[in-house]
């Protein structure tokens, strides 16, 4: 039986102005038809934009088609009178769990739903307590909600909506915040509710999230363009990569080697299941690594920052006093591509927010250029325009009415003249990939990757020394992340310009940084170059992060004999090392 039927689906957003007059429109769904059987694991792709949420929020009423339908059990969504009930057998789980988190306490937020329900008290405790087991939160059913972490935030969010026992529960991109570790806790929830016969529509832009799936549904311009199972659909990677979607590095790696003439299958989504299509190949041995493959990373420039016995700590001299960052010293010098890691509550962000003062240290120094940017006699304002930090969801930032206003913003408060400042805002619109013909439009009107891309130019304008960056992807599609880091890669190179990229993607950060600080409970774990601090996998594995999946592969390949190095982080160096193990065969 199917729990989701939707027929002939249409909708469009409409705008209108302040008389209420309809000024313009957009179709966002075109067509849709979908069933989804109950007890299915469903997993839904698409660029940004391509309509997917818009389809989600369908599921239970919170918004209704222009023309279809769309049939939950058999009850119509735009049926009023049935609306309560579908969302008893339908939840949702946002992407941002603190915008559903309501209450001081852990248990009382996930009674919230049941109590609205008019549900018994004793039934409700009942309840609590069964999602709470479910989501392995019990024990944290007297915290306040907001004293935890991304991933147990979530966890939270989803025992509210399990509390009301419903048939389906609709997942909105619930780890795009998530460090590794918090996203392998809900999807590790996820898979075990659907075991328990909860059906489970997951909209994401992890491809590895999306093999995990029984189904996945590939979206582009408000239509279905895609559906069957995880291994046909990443089987098609050029279509996929045409829009704008990715595959998971294993598939990637096959794709690879059969465009190199190997016989090997592109149904691969697993490390495992790329073990074994690999041993078929009959390699083994060691890869020779060529000379074009080494690279010297080392910077031995002149130290542009420096923190030193940096420390740290939040609500001083209350019940609340915690320590963020414990005893941290590190130099970064000119010219450094910086990847920082950590898990959720690591340090990390509140690491960066004192290279350019918006924090003061509760101990210890921070030197820009050589100087205690806090001493009496230090310009804090100028340090901000040397140390350009760009916050996660930068799009947030933006305010202005045009996109040259908003890039000019910075610029125009360094007090520079109305030539350097058209000159800077044009050269950072460039770097950021952003054409002329945009600069006159409303940075609202813009798509969200492009809205990323106004947001870093409007610091790259100020020119500054270090450019701090936390999550710039994030939330992003594959071709928008892609887009906005491999442009922010290109403008340090044009550049010289030190970068420090925050991130929670290991992909990310082996393909752009040349090293890596790796934070954890408040110190500082490891800082080296890329190369070393992922030849040491099971450390990094233990302090709640994670290690790429191609890596993972390797090692798996290690223990049966093929050695394909330390050093594999990348499905563009495993290809070189496998096809070097077969010309020596």
């Amino acid at each position: 039986m199917n729990i989701i039927e939707v027929k002939d689906l249409e909708f469009e957003y409409k705008n209108y102005d302040d008389d209420g007059n309809e000024t313009e429109s957009s179709k966002v769904l075109k067509g849709i038809n979908l069933s989804i059987p109950k007890g299915q694991f469903v997993a839904v792709l698409g660029h940004n934009g391509c309509g997917k949420s818009t389809l989600a929020k369908h599921f239970n009423g919170i918004l209704t088609g222009n023309s279809g339908k769309v049939l939950i059990n058999g009850m119509d969504t735009a049926d009023d009178d049935k609306i309560f009930d579908i969302r008893q057998h339908v939840g949702m789980v946002f992407q941002n769990p603190d915008n559903q988190l309501v209450a001081t306490l852990v248990e009382e937020d996930v009674a919230f739903a049941p109590e609205n329900l008019g549900i018994p008290q004793d039934e409700i405790r009942r309840r609590v307590d069964e999602a709470l087991k479910t989501v392995s939160m019990y024990d944290y059913r007297e915290h306040s909600p907001h004293q935890l972490s991304g991933g147990q935030k979530q966890r939270v969010a989803i025992a509210g909506v399990l509390a009301m026992q419903p048939d389906c529960i609709v997942l909105d991109e619930p780890t795009a915040m998530l460090d590794p570790k918090g996203r392998h806790e809900v999807m590790k929830t996820i898979k075990l509710l659907n075991s328990q016969g909860v059906t489970i529509v997951l909209i994401t832009h992890y491809m590895e999230e999306a093999a995990q799936a029984q189904r996945v549904i590939v979206m582009d311009d408000g239509k279905i363009i895609m559906d069957d199972e995880p291994k046909k659909i990443f089987s098609r990677v050029e279509e996929l990569k045409a829009h704008a979607l990715d595959v998971p590095q294993v598939t990637e790696l096959m794709y690879e080697l059969k465009k190199s003439n190997v016989r090997v299958s592109l149904e691969i989504l697993n490390e495992n299941e790329a073990l074994d299509e690999l041993l078929k190949l009959g390699i083994k041995g060691k890869a020779e690594i060529t000379a074009s493959e080494t690279t010297d990373k080392k910077n031995n420039g002149e130290t542009v920052a420096e923190v030193k016995n940096l420390t740290y700590k939040y609500s001083v001299g209350t019940p609340f006093e915690s320590t963020a960052v414990d005893n941290v010293s590190l130099q970064v010098r000119k010219g450094d591509f910086i990847g920082v890691i950590g898990h959720t509550g690591s340090g990390k962000s509140t690491l960066i927010q004192h290279l350019n003062g918006l924090l003061k240290p509760t101990d210890g120094e921070i030197l820009i250029n050589g100087k205690n940017i806090w001493d009496k006699d230090s310009d804090i304002r100028a340090v901000r325009f040397m140390a350009g930090l760009v916050f996660q969801y930068s799009e947030y930032q933006l305010f202005e009415e045009t996109v040259y206003k908003d890039i000019a913003y910075g610029p125009k408060n360094m007090g520079l003249s109305d030539e350097e400042i058209d000159k800077r805002v044009r050269s950072a619109a460039k770097s950021m990939g952003l054409s002329d013909d945009l600069l006159e439009r409303s940075p609202f009107d813009l798509s969200g990757g492009q809205k990323r891309r106004v947001a870093l130019a409007g610091v790259i304008a100020m020119e500054p020394e270090i450019l701090i960056l936390d999550e710039p992807a994030a939330g992003l599609d594959p071709m928008g992340r892609d887009k906005v880091l491999d442009e922010i890669y290109n403008y340090h190179k044009e550049s010289g310009t030190t970068i420090l990229l925050v991130s929670h993607s290991m992909e990310d950060i082996v393909k752009y940084a040349d090293k890596v600080l790796v934070m954890n409970r408040g110190r500082l774990f490891c800082y080296e170059d890329t190369d070393t601090v992922f030849s040491r996998a099971r450390e990094i594995r233990q302090v709640g992060l994670d290690i790429p999946q191609i890596t993972k592969l390797s090692h798996l390949l290690a223990e049966k004999g093929v050695d394909l190095g330390d050093d594999v982080y990348t499905t563009e160096r495993a290809k070189e090392r496998i096809l070097t193990l077969i010309e020596q065969k």
